[in-house]
């Protein structure tokens, strides 16, 4: 199994950032990659950005595009996502969730992922 555990969540003005963690322990060797996705009351949930854990593949949704950035730390157990220009919209919980699929910047791939029990983000106007 892969325990996943976000932090760094909060609140936070528009224009602000805010930086999450998510630490994974447990069986990561078999993990391919790590995705950020969140959910807000009454909306479906949304993929947000991916990272392999290996090499340089990401993938961002449209709206968080240049305001946004996920990176891993060295070893692979910890994956960051950098909020910057931080709007109402991304109010949210955000979790983050593991897949072994190779297809790492679908979210039907995360279906079967371990997860996070997430964090919430809140951003003021």
């Amino acid at each position: 199994q892969v325990q996943l555990v976000e932090s760094g969540g909060g609140s936070v003005q528009a224009g602000g950032s805010l930086r999450l963690s998510c630490s994974a322990s447990g069986r990561t060797f078999s993990s391919y990659a790590m995705g950020w996705f969140r959910q807000s009351p009454g909306r479906e949930r949304e993929f947000v950005a991916a990272i392999r854990w290996s090499g340089s593949g990401t993938y961002y949704t449209d709206s968080v595009k240049g305001r946004f950035t996920i990176s891993r730390g060295n070893a692979k157990n910890t994956v960051y996502l950098q909020m910057n220009g931080m709007k109402p919209e991304d109010t949210a919980v955000y979790y983050c969730a593991d897949t072994q699929s190779i297809y790492y910047g679908s979210a039907s791939a995360y279906e079967n992922g371990y997860w996070g029990q997430g964090t919430q983000v809140t951003v003021s106007s």
